[in-house]
């Protein structure tokens, strides 16, 4: 038996977890609509009633413990794990040197996994002891189970739901897609000692997520919006809950959830033991950090400047924005074998052109994006995973979580709008310590990001090419200096390829004028205007002045 199970044999107040006991429900908590929005801070939480919990696991093992401080800088070091914070645990290096229960083991061996991950190596000991915990690493890093296992752990060692309890474990993740996946690794590995858990995400009816309430689960894996819904109408509380754990907190920033997390933080217990893990580190994730956890580790892979997978081999092309489709079709007659090949655009409405026009070429391809229903979103996402479809299109409701094995190829066909998302949706390959290629597609207007592109390539030890490097000089990006003409709402054919709506040109034609002016050419000579009764648009790239 594990040292971890040591308490579960209790019949009085710790649960087997192997029977099938225990409850759950929806009995009407005292807290109201006005409570969550006007919660109190964290600090003056009434802790009047709440019972004492468990949350410190750790026991070093002979080995970890045998571990000099210099076979622990240069494992660190060896692995690239930077750590912050008082008393921190030595790093494991094998799977039985953090002591989890057999029937986790079991799971990871079935897994396949040979040794921990960093994340995993430095994180579970941290987690274990419980103490709050910073973790940043790159997406594919194994973070998932790095939080995970040891919820596992601590549900195990907590006291059996009652009627009308909430769940011990809360996850938060930014996406549906994120919130399912972590469930699918809830599921697995929580089966063998029969903790529950279940989804709870908007864009699908709400029955099934209510009645996993009323049933009663130990962890709860949600996103804000649909988690406030459930709460506010007393489907469930979050009075039991003490692990709490923010997944991808940047992205949840990002997306504008900061008052719906703080509404969320505000019901939970300020005694529990909170992970909060980012890819990145700007000062808003950090800023809301402070807030939320005390006394932290806070352990760091890799650098925490913005870097990309080593594993993923980049291209990136300097185009036009009429020669990306042709690109794109010569592209994949290249590199089409069969594998996964996950494309990323801007917009929603382009997303959906450019797949059709795939289809209507003959590629077998599907797209996902936010106005695709769940259903839908589950179906291609399914049909891309058994290798059906091999090509899905995808907007960055795809770039973060997605966690699709053996994506070969990531195409970037529209640049994205910052750094932070061109590594994470690069990081959709090359996972899990696999290979992977990324291509990017890089315009005029795109220009601003060209030198701290440049920084990342060169980081990973890629090859620039002439063009980018030129444009990162701040050198102004070749132009066509052809004239373009197209009917008004007509669709519009660049090399006899791609349809693109009147609109959606225009907007391309903006962009690259924009581009274009930031280099020094002339306003004048890059400009769109409508021809007197003709119904017509002229762009015009001009001269560099």
């Amino acid at each position: 038996m594990s040292r971890y199970d040591s308490r579960s044999g209790d019949p009085t107040s710790y649960r087997d977890r192997r029977s099938d006991s225990g409850f759950g429900g929806s009995v009407r908590s005292s807290s109201s609509k006005k409570d969550y929005d006007g919660g109190e801070s964290p600090k003056k939480f009434d802790l009047e009633g709440l019972s004492h919990f468990e949350k410190n696991f750790y026991v070093e093992s002979p080995t970890v413990a045998a571990m000099s401080e210099r076979d622990v800088e240069e494992y660190r070091l060896r692995r690239e794990i930077t750590v912050e914070g008082r008393d921190v645990p030595k790093p494991i290096k094998d799977f039985g040197d953090i002591g989890f229960p057999d029937y986790v083991l079991e799971e990871i061996s079935k897994a396949g996994f040979v040794e921990p991950t960093p994340i995993q190596a430095q994180g579970w000991p941290m987690a274990l002891k419980g103490r709050d915990l910073i973790g940043i690493a790159e997406t594919g890093s194994g973070k998932t189970l790095a939080y995970l296992l040891p919820a596992i752990v601590h549900v195990n060692a907590q006291p059996i739901l009652s009627p009308g309890d909430g769940p011990i474990v809360l996850v938060l993740a930014p996406t549906r897609e994120l919130a399912v996946q972590i469930q699918q690794e809830a599921t697995k590995f929580g089966a063998s000692s029969k903790i529950k858990s279940t989804c709870i995400y908007g864009g699908v009816p709400k029955g099934p997520q209510v009645r996993d309430l009323q049933k009663g689960v130990e962890i709860v894996i949600a996103t804000p919006g649909r988690l406030i819904d459930m709460m506010e109408s007393h489907h469930t509380n979050l009075r039991r809950v003490t692990y709490l754990v923010l997944d991808e907190a940047d992205r949840m920033l990002d997306m504008g959830f900061d008052p719906q997390i703080r509404k969320i933080v505000s019901q939970i217990r300020p005694d529990r033991q909170t992970l909060y893990w980012s890819a990145t580190w700007p000062k808003e994730v950090e800023q809301l950090s402070r807030q939320f956890l005390y006394n932290p580790y806070k352990v760091i892979i890799g650098s925490q400047d913005l870097k990309a997978n080593h594993a993923i081999r980049q291209h990136v092309d300097i185009v036009s924005e009429n020669q990306k489709y042709n690109k794109l079709v010569k592209l994949l007659e290249d590199i089409m074998d069969g594998s996964r090949i996950l494309i990323f655009m801007d917009t929603k409405k382009g997303c959906d052109q450019i797949t059709r026009q795939l289809r209507m070429d003959g590629w077998p391809a599907l797209s996902i994006h936010g106005d695709k229903s769940q259903a839908e979103r589950d179906w291609v996402l399914s049909e891309f995973k058994a290798g059906k479809s091999p090509i899905m299109t995808a907007t960055d409701v795809a770039a973060r979580g997605l966690d699709v094995k053996d994506v070969k190829y990531v195409i970037n066909y529209d640049f994205p709008g910052s750094l932070e998302d061109y590594v994470h949706r690069i990081g959709r390959t090359g996972r899990a310590g696999a290979k992977g290629t990324a291509y990017t597609f890089f315009t005029a207007a795109n220009a601003r990001f060209a030198k701290d592109l440049i920084n990342i390539l060169e980081e990973a030890g890629q090859k620039i090419s002439p063009e980018l490097a030129s444009m990162g000089r701040g050198a102004p990006p070749p132009l066509s200096g052809q004239l373009l003409e197209f009917d008004y709402l007509e669709p519009i054919i660049f090399h006899n390829t791609v349809m693109v709506a009147f609109e959606i040109a225009v907007e391309v034609l903006v962009e690259a004028a924009r581009g274009a002016k930031s280099y020094g050419y002339c306003e004048e000579e890059f400009r769109i205007k409508p021809s007197k009764g003709l119904g017509l648009t002229r762009v015009n790239a001009g001269k560099h002045v």
